[in-house]
């Protein structure tokens, strides 16, 4: 996968959303409240995957469903920024809208609530437009299999890609959470991204430290998974990689100024960072950074400010082995 000049990179979001993102200071429930700063962007986890992979460089291809003028809008403003798309129209329906809520409770906290829309029915010549266009991928190229999907698909759908695309040894990178996540190991995604919350329900553990987390993202290896990264929003990350090494860092000073998306600028920045070095190390310290950075702005990171934040997160980046008695 290494090179960034001869991988093709396509991402997936099969129910993406226009977000509407509002802040007010002091929510005050059942009572007025008037917003201090508005943003409506086109989201969903692998257009946001594509808009951060664009701040670092890279060209990526966007696929998924729209329907509606909220789909129109979405697929405007993923062009606008500059990003080839492939989306399948929906006869019927309309492209979510999602409300996301800060409460603003000074001294730099900020208190999000999100509600997020269930989406189109997704009928099946769409659904055969889609693998359709999937079967454009070639072997090399990377696909990152992205987020939800809306209820009317099967719970071994991102499954079903992998096994149509088996034969030409696309790389596939899945960020999704349950059943989803859990029937695509069968084909060994090159990269998967729990946060601690998503692992404590894949395993109904409490994880009470990086220890605990280290055992379980083995567990997930052991199914399948080359390499497990696993974020820890404020708290930092850690990786296990396919080359039986742990790196483990903790999150670089900042302000909180948008968590949404920040979980799919790390997976981002993993993948610049693998396709400039080939190195796990360089790949988790630019993931941590691109999800940081971003967690840090009101959009995505730059790759300035992604690269200002590397030094710092190496600075607490340890190393080590997997402990044999661990990965049998």
């Amino acid at each position: 996968m290494k090179g960034k000049k001869n991988t093709m990179i396509y991402t997936l979001t099969c129910n993406p959303s226009l977000d509407y993102r509002m802040r007010v200071e002091g929510l005050r429930p059942e009572k007025t409240n008037r917003s201090t700063y508005e943003q409506i962007t086109a989201g969903g986890k692998g257009i946001n995957v594509s808009l951060m992979l664009r701040n670092l460089g890279y060209e990526s291809t966007v696929l998924g469903f729209i329907s509606g003028f909220t789909g129109e809008e979405i697929a405007r403003q993923v062009s606008a920024a500059g990003i080839p798309t492939a989306l399948v129209r929906l006869p019927d329906g309309l492209s979510r809208i999602n409300v996301k809520l800060q409460n603003d409770l000074g001294k730099h906290m900020l208190q999000e609530t999100e509600i997020n829309a269930k989406g189109p029915v997704i009928d099946d010549g769409s659904l055969g437009m889609l693998m359709s266009r999937l079967d454009r991928i070639q072997e090399g190229d990377l696909l990152v299999l992205s987020g939800s999907i809306p209820e009317c698909l099967p719970d071994t759908f991102y499954r079903d890609i992998q096994a149509q695309l088996a034969e030409r040894k696309v790389c596939v990178i899945v960020d999704a959470t349950g059943e989803l996540l859990v029937k695509s190991l069968a084909y060994r995604p090159f990269l998967i991204k729990p946060n601690r919350d998503e692992l404590e329900q894949l395993f109904g553990v409490r994880i009470r430290s990086r220890t605990d987390a280290v055992s379980y993202a083995g567990e997930l290896r052991k199914k399948g998974a080359r390499n497990v990264l696993v974020s820890f929003g404020g708290d930092g990350a850690l990786l296990v990689s396919e080359e039986q090494d742990i790196y483990e860092a903790d999150a670089p000073q900042g302000i909180l100024r948008n968590a949404v998306g920040s979980g799919d600028s790390m997976v981002a920045g993993f993948l610049a960072g693998y396709l400039e070095s080939g190195d796990y190390r360089e790949a988790f310290s630019m993931g941590l950074a691109a999800g940081s950075a971003s967690a840090f702005s009101d959009g995505f990171a730059t790759r300035d400010e992604v690269l200002n934040l590397m030094a710092q997160i190496k600075e607490t980046l340890s190393e080590k082995k997997v402990n044999k008695e661990e990965n049998q």
